[in-house]
């Protein structure tokens, strides 16, 4: 599963993104569990600005690439950073059933889009990050995540 609204760091996949920093290249196992290699996402380098611009106390809405392997769902979390990442605060959360709409063996996922709240306390930034983590329910157990370069502003309109 691949993050594609906000777009997932260096996703080839998605309809609005950045020109790639120089050096970098797209990700083409976007879709895998994160590497072993000790980080918890599959690049630690921004976006050169952020891929989308939210605010505090209003609905967000997040979209998956279809055609990814949902496992029979599990559980999935959504977070903000200011750290890129070091730590993260869950603004919402799917317990059991993410990417299905109830109890599921299936593979092939039945929703691709969830929309929630931004939390109004949330604070602002032109430099947070998003994040999506999820944990599959069938198969190996394997850690996917995701993160997204946004901006937030409080509902005022400011991102400070």
């Amino acid at each position: 599963m691949a993050m594609t609204e906000p777009c997932e760091r260096f996703n080839p996949n998605c309809a609005i993104k950045p020109a790639l920093p120089a050096g970098a290249t797209y990700n083409t196992e976007i879709k895998s569990p994160i590497p072993y290699s000790g980080s918890l996402f599959k690049s630690d380098t921004p976006w050169p600005q952020p891929v989308a611009s939210w605010t505090a106390g209003q609905p967000v809405t997040v979209k998956f690439q279809p055609g990814g392997a949902a496992h029979g769902g599990g559980h999935c979390q959504f977070a903000v950073s200011y750290d890129n990442g070091k730590t993260a605060a869950v603004v919402h959360k799917v317990m059991e059933h993410c990417f299905f709409n109830g109890a599921s063996s299936g593979n092939d996922a039945q929703v691709l889009e969830y929309t929630f709240t931004l939390p109004a306390e949330v604070p602002a930034s032109s430099k947070a990050q998003f994040i999506w983590i999820w944990t599959n329910a069938i198969g190996n157990r394997e850690l996917y995540t995701g993160i997204s370069d946004i901006s937030i502003a409080n509902s005022g309109g400011s991102t400070s």
